[in-house]
């Protein structure tokens, strides 16, 4: 193993590299340079190519996947040259393991012989995009499923900008949605942008996203999961580099999300007094605004009232199987789930 300082701003400045399919010379060990230049850098990338047979053997397997033959890959894994290449980077566009090209094609049986193999299910490729972010992407749901069960990280690679959660709430795939909430992905994941940074971006989280593409149903997934209802004004980190965030009522009024949203955000105890601008900048009193300013002057009943204060004791990431477990009779529990 040999530590690497790498000079992309998408890693940390010192990333760990494990070269098992192939000899790394002494010479490797590169410091950043601020003068370094694009020759250095060719230079870099052409020593970090495996060896020609090795290369041969990593194309006999990703073939192998492209075709969805199943059989022949687990032959070829049989034999030590290719397991040599089961973790190494290849391929044109975006060069990745023979996994995220698995998981890329939605080639379940391919999928399930390398992670008998051993293959990394957490390996990344050169975007620092993982396997199951490649199957979350391409809505490879049964792959998706495989590598949760193999002990897939449902939060993706601290090293990219985006993670499962954002992409499926953004696609508005429940199911997959559901798959990576079960597992423990964060529910209030957000874009990973530098501290410095202070634009939208960082104030779009699953909750914002499916609101504003129009998926009601990952929108009520998420509430259901815990998101959080009035994520970007409950984070003292982000009011203090973002002095006037959006709410997401208040987006959600602002994009038109029609009443279903309104409604969803104000049972799972939204503040209903955050969006200020509402009523001193709205003229159209449409449904919407008028169901919001009903709810200021009219209190929650004393059963929603309990039904959040439950919701929030149960800390656990799967709710609705803490709620399942609770001694109480089953409409309760229903209720507790919002099934009406």
């Amino acid at each position: 193993m040999l530590t690497i300082f790498h000079f992309s701003s998408k890693f940390p400045q010192k990333t760990k590299w494990s070269f098992e399919a192939f000899e790394v010379p002494q010479r490797m060990i590169v410091h950043q340079a601020p003068n370094m230049s694009l020759m250095d850098i060719s230079k870099i990338f052409s020593l970090l190519q495996p060896k020609e047979d090795e290369e041969d053997g990593c194309q006999q397997l990703n073939q192998a996947i492209a075709d969805d033959d199943d059989k022949l890959l687990a032959e070829l894994l049989a034999q030590e040259q290719y397991r040599r290449c089961i973790n190494s980077r290849s391929g044109w566009g975006v060069p990745g393991t023979p996994l995220r090209m698995a998981a890329a094609h939605g080639h379940l049986r391919c999928l399930e012989v390398l992670l008998a193999h051993r293959a990394e299910v957490d390996s990344l490729d050169v975007k620092a995009q993982t396997p199951l972010f490649t199957a979350v992407s391409a809505k490879h749901l049964d792959c998706v499923v495989a590598l949760l069960k193999a002990g897939a990280d449902p939060n993706g690679s601290q090293y990219n900008n985006s993670s499962p959660v954002l992409t499926a709430a953004r696609e508005g795939d429940v199911d997959i949605l559901n798959e990576l909430l079960r597992h423990g992905a964060e529910v209030d994941v957000r874009a990973k942008v530098p501290d410095w940074a202070s634009n939208a971006t960082t104030c779009r989280g699953p909750l914002y996203m499916s609101a504003v593409y129009g998926h009601l149903d990952s929108f009520k997934l998420l509430l259901l999961h815990g998101a959080n209802p009035d994520f970007n004004c409950t984070d003292k980190k982000l009011l203090a580099r973002i002095k006037q965030p959006k709410t997401v009522l208040e987006m959600c009024i602002r994009y038109g999300c029609g009443t279903e949203y309104i409604q969803l955000l104000i049972d799972f105890g939204a503040s209903v007094y955050l969006p200020e601008l509402i009523v001193d900048k709205t003229t159209q009193q449409n449904e919407a605004v008028v169901m919001l300013l009903k709810e200021r002057v009219c209190p929650k009943t004393l059963m929603s009232q309990t039904r959040l204060a439950i919701r929030r004791y149960l800390t656990m990431t799967d709710k609705s199987s803490s709620i399942d477990s609770l001694d109480i009779p089953h409409i309760l529990k229903n209720y507790l789930k919002h099934i009406t």
